[in-house]
């Protein structure tokens, strides 16, 4: 049998918890590798073979894992087996709460997504219909997955979500509706509700699949109707004391006609790097800013009703090459100071351009950004840009949830008994 596992210094785990730290690390080499033999969990656990089979037996019972398959032709017995995470053991729920839509993904214990469904609010829709239409299209959406009592949602959402109380604050100027839906989907779900700011969970989603794979400290910089940072530091995302961190929009900066303040941040870096301010400055190159400018491109996404303008006018101008440079160029050079002021209190060695803009700018926007916070910063950062775009927020949502439910069901000690680590 295999030794106790030690967890902290002068201590070891019990049998109880050396069982749960192997449960896991089996369950978390499943997601990561896919289907594995009893062999080459031996192999890659470093446990003992008897050890390797009673982990096997219980996750069964658990109903965690099953058997999917045989390793080969060639092989036959116990070890042939191949094993893989039941899927459906769970489903996730993300929300992507935005000004005048809402997104919803239903996903598995794996977080592949089964079912996905994005519901129109109409602006001059109550608050009372705006949930109604939210609620039935969550309904939709888990019909079509298969799903009807999902294990844990995330919504993101803008605007400061209290580290305490897990509640959106600062919400003055965010659609009254997003606040109600939250609370019913409370009230209504006997499940877990994650509440994040949408910003933060695209900083997951771009360091689990997107832009950020290869760093544990790094800020996101939101480019989309509005601005926004998320900040990562040695893989822990830092919120702050009262889930205000990254609000770059305040951030007073040079090149604005007046300060930001407590109530606004027009004065401040949102001024010169919003949506808004990004087709004012288009318009001055002598850009068209119209909706859906120089989208005809082939490789274009397809047109989003809640999508930020200038997205279309970023990626017009990448497409137009000289045209579109000296416009890029001044954008990119308002970003660097955003970016300058980050980076001189952080250092964190890398920036993602994320959000639609930042992804529709890619790595022309990004490498222009580059070369002004060369001049503005000592300090040596990688400027990249966004690989999900504005589906970052849901796809960390969607991640969000799996997380939390990993967390639960990949702590069991034994068939119909969970604990949260």
């Amino acid at each position: 049998m295999d030794a106790p596992r030690t967890v902290a210094a002068g201590r070891t785990a019990s049998p109880t918890t050396a069982r749960l730290i192997n449960d896991r690390l089996a369950l978390q080499l499943l997601q990561s590798e896919g289907a594995l033999t009893a062999g080459q969990l031996k192999a890659l656990t470093g446990l003992s073979r008897p050890t390797v089979a009673d982990l096997v037996e219980r996750l069964q019972e658990a109903g965690l894992i099953a058997v999917v398959g045989e390793s080969g032709a060639q092989r036959r017995g116990p070890n042939a087996r191949l094993y893989g995470i039941v899927a459906d053991r769970a489903h996730l729920v993300g929300l992507d709460l935005r000004t005048h839509s809402v997104t919803v993904a239903v996903a598995d214990l794996l977080g592949e997504v089964r079912a996905e469904r994005t519901v129109p609010i109409g602006p001059d829709d109550t608050p009372e219909a705006a949930v109604a239409a939210a609620l039935a299209g969550l309904d939709k959406a888990l019909a079509a997955a298969g799903a009807p009592h999902p294990h844990t949602l995330a919504v993101g959402a803008p605007g400061l979500v209290d580290p305490a109380t897990g509640r959106l604050g600062g919400t003055d100027w965010i659609p009254s509706w997003h606040v109600a839906l939250v609370g019913e989907l409370r009230a209504r779900r006997a499940v877990p509700v994650l509440l994040e700011n949408e910003v933060n969970l695209a900083a997951i989603a771009e360091r689990r699949d997107g832009a950020a794979r290869d760093h544990d400290t790094f800020v996101l910089l939101w480019l989309g109707h509005g601005t926004g940072a998320a900040v990562v530091l040695d893989g822990t995302l830092r919120r702050g004391a009262s889930g205000g961190t990254g609000e770059i929009g305040f951030l007073p900066v040079p090149g604005t006609a007046a300060l930001p303040s407590a109530s606004g941040c027009d004065g401040g870096f949102h001024s010169l790097a919003g949506s808004a301010a990004i087709c004012a400055l288009a318009a001055q190159h002598g850009l068209p800013t119209e909706a859906g400018a120089g989208s005809a491109s082939l490789d274009a996404p397809a047109p989003d009703a809640d999508a930020p303008p200038a997205e279309a006018v970023v990626r017009a101008a990448v497409a137009a090459g000289d045209t579109g440079a000296a416009f890029l160029d001044a954008l990119a050079a308002r970003i660097a100071l955003g970016v300058a002021a980050v980076c001189a209190v952080l250092d964190p060695g890398c920036v993602v351009l994320g959000g639609e803009i930042g992804s529709g700018g890619g790595d022309e926007l990004a490498g222009r950004v580059a070369g002004h916070l060369a001049r503005l910063s000592p300090l040596r950062t990688d400027v990249r840009a966004g690989a999900l775009g504005g589906r970052a927020v849901l796809r960390g949502a969607v991640l969000a949830a799996r997380d939390a439910a990993q967390n639960e069901l990949f702590g069991v000690a034994g068939p119909g008994v969970s604990s949260r680590p």
